[in-house]
Order: C-alpha cells, then sequence, then structure tokens
C-alpha cells in the first residue's frame, strides 16, 4: 500500500521532498502485508530491520535498468541522463544515457559533469560531519560563535540558532529567503548580511527550505576551519573518495569539455522541445546548490554513506556525526490521516521509514533552468542508486530511482512512477504560475501619468536602490548590484500600475509595478510585486 501526504508547497520546498518517495515503495514479495506486519505497529526504529534483499533481488532490477530509462526518456524526450547503483560497497552499474546538449553529437558517459543543485546539500552535511568528527566544533553548539558575522531579525535565534537547526531548515527563516537576491545577481556575503530583514516564522518549530539559511551554517563551519568552503570541499570529501570531477565552482563545471549543459523544455504543451536556453550560475548559494560532478564521482559518494563513514577500508568521516545527519531533526511532512506516514528532514537529507520500519533516505535537486537529480537510498540494505539529468524538474531522476528500487523488491514494477510523480511536479507547477494575470490591461485602464511621475532613484534596505529611468517614452527600471544592475522594461498596465518581467530561476510570468504618488502629483514610492513575498519589495523615493 502506497502512503502518500497531499502537499500545498511551493515547487521550491518541492524539489527536496520529492527525494523521500523511496519511501513510498510499498514493502516487498513475501512480506506481510503492510496494514498487518508487526513491523508496522511498532515505532521505527526500535532495532533495525534485518536485510530483505539479497544480490538477486538487485541484480534482477540493474538488469532492468536500461529499459527503465530508455523508457523514461522515450516518454519526455529529456536529453541526458546518467544513473548509478551502488550495492554492499560495490559499484554495479554506472552508465550515460543521451546527449550532452541537444542538437550537438557529443554522448553522456559515466564522466559527463552534471551540476547537481540540491543534492549540494547531502554532500554538505557530509564535509561538516567530518569538521564534526574531528572536534572542530559539535552540531549543537551556535553558529555565531564561529561566525559573529551571522544575524538574523529575531536577537534570540541569532545567538542560539546551532549548525543542526540551519541544516534543518527549522530556524524560522522562510523558503526561499535570499533566493531572489540571488536572481538579481548579488553575492553571497551580500545575501547572508540581508537575512537579518527577513522575518521568521517560531524558530525549531516549523519547516522552511531555505538555500541561505543552509548555506549560512556551511560558512560558519568554514570560518571556524579557517579555509573556504569550496577549498574544505576539495580536501575532506572529493580529494580522498577520487571525486576528481566535483567542485562546488560553478567556473570548474564550466572547465569540463564534457559536460551537460541545462535545458529547458519550450514551444507549446503540445509541441514542446528541448532547449539548451541558459547557465545557470550557482555560486552563491554553493554549499546548497552548488555542487557539480559526475556520476561516477556520486557512485563514490554513496558508498561513503553507505559505509557509514568509511571508504575502501579508511575512515572519512566519523560515524557518530555522519549518523547524526541520517536522523529526523524536524517534521517536513506531516501525515493528513493516520494512515499515512509523515516525512522527516535530516541534516541535509530526506528521512523516512517505509511499510517495514526500514530507514530510506534521500534528496532530489532542481534547478527550474535546466537540471533535476535525485539520489535514494536504503542503509538497511546497503542499496542506493544517483540519477542525474540535464532537464527541468519533471520527475525524471526521481521515477527511475523509485523504479528501480520497486522492481528490486517487487521483482517488478507496481507504479507507474513517471506518470505519479510526473504529475505531483505539474501539478506544483502549476500552482506556482496561479496568480493575478497581467498579460493584458483592463479594458478600461487609466493611462500612466508623464514619465517624469515616476523617474528617479527609490531605496530600500533590502534590494538596494531602485532607479527608474525613461528614454524616449518608454520606462525602464534597473535593481540589482551596484556594478551590474539588472534593468527591466516597464509597460503601462492600469494607471499607476506598469508591468515587468521577473528573472532567474524563481521567475513567474508578469508581475506589477505599483506606484503611489505623493501631494505633488509625483510617484514617491513603488512597490515590486513579484519581490514583495515577505513584505520587503517597497521601495521609498530618496
Amino acid at each position: 500500500m502506497i502512503r502518500l501526504a497531499v502537499l500545498a508547497i511551493s515547487p521550491r520546498l518541492l524539489w527536496p521532498l520529492l527525494g523521500a518517495f523511496i519511501g513510498l515503495v510499498p514493502a516487498p514479495a513475501g512480506a506481510d502485508d503492510a496494514e498487518s506486519s508487526p513491523a508496522t505497529l511498532l515505532p521505527a526504529p526500535i532495532a533495525p530491520v534485518p536485510p530483505l534483499l539479497d544480490r538477486q533481488h538487485v541484480e534482477a532490477a540493474v538488469g532492468r535498468l536500461d529499459d527503465v530509462v530508455e523508457a523514461a526518456m522515450a516518454k519526455t524526450g529529456i536529453p541526458g541522463v546518467a544513473v548509478a547503483v551502488v550495492y554492499r560497497d560495490e559499484i554495479l552499474y554506472a552508465k550515460g544515457f543521451g546527449l550532452r546538449e541537444i542538437g550537438q553529437p557529443a554522448l553522456v558517459d559515466t564522466d559527463t559533469v552534471f551540476m547537481l543543485a540540491s543534492v549540494s546539500k547531502p554532500i554538505t552535511s557530509t564535509i561538516l560531519a567530518r569538521l564534526v568528527g574531528d572536534e572542530l566544533f559539535d552540531w549543537d553548539d551556535p553558529v555565531r560563535g564561529h561566525d559573529p558575522s551571522f544575524a538574523l531579525s529575531d536577537p534570540y535565534v541569532t545567538e542560539n540558532a546551532t549548525f543542526s537547526d540551519l541544516l534543518s531548515h527549522r530556524s524560522g527563516l522562510n523558503t526561499g529567503a535570499g533566493d531572489l537576491l540571488e536572481d538579481l545577481g548579488f553575492d553571497r556575503e551580500t545575501i547572508l548580511s540581508r537575512l537579518d530583514q527577513q522575518p521568521l516564522d517560531p524558530f525549531r518549530s516549523t519547516y522552511h527550505y531555505s538555500n541561505y539559511g543552509y548555506t549560512a551554517g556551511a560558512v560558519a563551519a568554514a570560518k571556524a576551519a579557517g579555509e573556504p568552503f569550496e577549498d574544505l570541499a576539495q580536501r575532506l570529501l572529493f580529494e580522498p573518495l577520487g571525486m576528481s570531477r566535483s567542485s562546488f565552482r560553478h567556473a570548474d563545471y564550466l572547465s569540463h569539455a564534457n559536460r551537460a549543459r541545462i535545458h529547458v523544455r519550450v514551444g507549446d504543451p503540445a509541441e514542446r522541445r528541448w532547449e539548451a536556453r541558459y547557465d545557470r550560475m550557482p555560486d552563491a548559494q554553493a554549499p546548497a546548490g552548488g555542487a557539480s560532478g559526475s556520476i561516477l564521482d556520486l557512485a563514490q559518494y554513496l558508498r561513503l554513506q553507505l559505509g557509514a563513514g568509511t571508504f575502501e577500508g579508511e575512515p572519512i568521516v566519523g560515524a557518530g556525526a555522519l549518523a547524526t545527519t541520517h536522523l529526523p531533526h524536524i517534521a517536513g511532512r506531516l501525515p493528513a490521516d493516520p494512515t499515512e506516514r509523515a516525512g522527516f528532514y535530516g541534516l541535509g537529507w530526506n528521512v523516512g521509514y517505509d511499510d517495514l520500519g526500514r530507514v530510506t533516505l534521500g534528496h532530489s535537486g532542481a534547478f527550474v533552468l535546466g537540471t533535476s537529480t535525485a539520489i535514494l537510498l536504503l542503509p538497511g540494505e546497503a542499496l542506493g542508486i544517483a540519477a542525474v539529468t540535464n532537464g527541468e524538474p519533471i520527475g525524471v531522476p526521481e521515477a527511475i530511482g523509485s523504479t528501480f528500487m520497486d522492481i528490486a523488491q517487487h521483482g517488478e514494477q507496481t507504479v507507474d512512477w513517471l506518470s505519479f510523480i510526473g504529475g505531483f511536479f505539474a501539478q506544483m507547477m502549476a500552482a506556482e504560475r496561479d496568480g493575478p494575470d497581467y498579460a493584458e490591461p483592463p479594458a478600461r485602464a487609466a493611462p500612466p501619468r508623464t514619465d517624469d511621475a515616476y523617474a528617479g532613484t527609490y531605496d530600500n534596505s533590502y534590494y538596494g536602490p531602485l532607479v527608474v529611468e525613461a528614454d524616449d517614452g518608454m520606462l525602464s527600471m534597473k535593481l540589482g548590484p551596484a556594478d551590474a544592475p539588472k534593468r527591466f522594461p516597464l509597460t503601462p498596465y492600469d494607471g499607476d500600475v506598469f508591468t515587468f518581467e521577473p528573472i532567474g530561476e524563481n521567475a513567474a510570468p508578469l508581475s506589477a509595478v505599483r506606484f503611489r504618488s505623493g501631494g505633488d502629483g509625483s510617484a514617491n514610492s513603488v512597490t515590486l510585486e513579484f519581490y514583495d513575498r515577505a513584505g520587503l519589495g517597497t521601495f521609498h523615493r530618496n
């Protein structure tokens, strides 16, 4: 029986939660029915669940993987995929499929470098576990003790937020806090320095997926180590594991000739085609989403995880510190009724339990601009799968992983995972697009004032200055870092309301710019609807 809580969440929260789909796979054939099995009546885990799979089960599923991947590619047209399976410290399968770039002949292979997006998070928590194991700091240390610049809007949270709080998304920062600054081109230091203006939900009792809360924790760890985070990753993890094609620097990804370009779907829904339209530069949030690497590199990483921190007989990460990352730290998904299972977030991992009480670990990664990835683990079976793609998130890597686990446990696929998970993605993306439609102005739209009424500089402590300019009868606004602001044309909509097209990973359809006038007829403030999600989007004329 598959139990799934209905999630009313933003797609930005969807990507990590989908990494836990492994926990939805029913009990293996031959096991007692989930409704009556004693294992399902006990709080899990009371004791380790004995392994239920053997090499024959796993190898049979591996033998079906080519067909699983090729069917997913045929149905979706996604350009490139790479998959690896690790079982009992052995890489049983590693293979690339399709194209690095649509329209180009170069093929994906096991050395092709992909952007990993939020699969970066469990990699980062593993690096921090290494430092915890080396006793440089403890998971429950307040981060401000290691990074005095860390600050949030509540002084108590500022002083008491720990590494565990930030890496489990329970600081109170809202989902996406800081992401819109990144879309505008602001750097990591600037974004982190402005988090103290973000409103907070209750500390340690609310779960909100925050890339920059997570990044703040990694930055504090790097400061404790006296070394840039990107260098720590190379020295403490990538080099010991032989992950020679992995990095947290986007320039390193771009330097590889054998890399997968990211792709989005364009055109009408009935005739969509894939196109390598964008680059996505995630250096500002690198610990949360900026890693890149090959499928062979990820296979080595899975060996470390399933080996409790040991790799080829050598201890790399302290077993206790690593195990802490796998524990539930907060409920990320609460069941709608008692027949459903809750989902939890650890430190960089979605943590769940299947019908037999086995721990499941997973994480998805996605950039709407063109990449999707997933890793799924059954630690008690010493089994893991990684799947990476160079296409926008539509559920392909999650479906490949869940289908593989389904076949390993049942001998056959029992659920159409691609349709199930793909439909879930489509539902969440449609919900994100819901909102005011500014495509056409009202039938009786009022004309705008003269350009001089709007032109000028407006201040905002979070986003920085907004400059509205008039040029040949056209208004535009400039917003972003002083050395490289982004320019947005403004289109009259209705009186003092204009529209503009947002940019970046979190971009949405047309949004509104609402000017408000003072007593002299000129605008004295303006609110950018798209940038006002947390109430920070109003600018005042200086």
